[in-house]
């Protein structure tokens, strides 16, 4: 793991991106304390040339999933639903 102080990281900022590209861990600390962890982006499906014109208009960066993906029939047994479900509610009769 590779832990920079903040301000070595500013002087070094390409090559900490360059590093976080090739996979490698870079840590930047502030008083010795972990602050920011670099992180490459996962390379998907290339970004239409307007969300990527949106995007820069606005100087914020695109949105990135941080989310694992879900696995189909991971909740499988966990979710019961009562056979008298889509009947309507005692307390609702008396409006129907």
């Amino acid at each position: 793991m590779n832990c920079f102080e903040l301000d070595q990281a500013q002087q070094r900022f390409p090559e900490l991106v360059e590093r976080a590209k090739r996979g490698e861990d870079v840590i930047i600390t502030e008083r010795n304390q972990p602050v920011v962890k670099f992180v490459a982006v996962e390379q998907g499906p290339k970004a239409s040339n307007a969300s990527m014109k949106a995007s820069n208009s606005s100087m914020t960066a695109p949105a990135v999933s941080t989310k694992r993906r879900r696995r189909p029939g991971s909740a499988k047994g966990l979710v019961h639903i009562s056979d008298d479900f889509d009947e309507p509610l005692e307390d609702f009769r008396e409006y129907m």
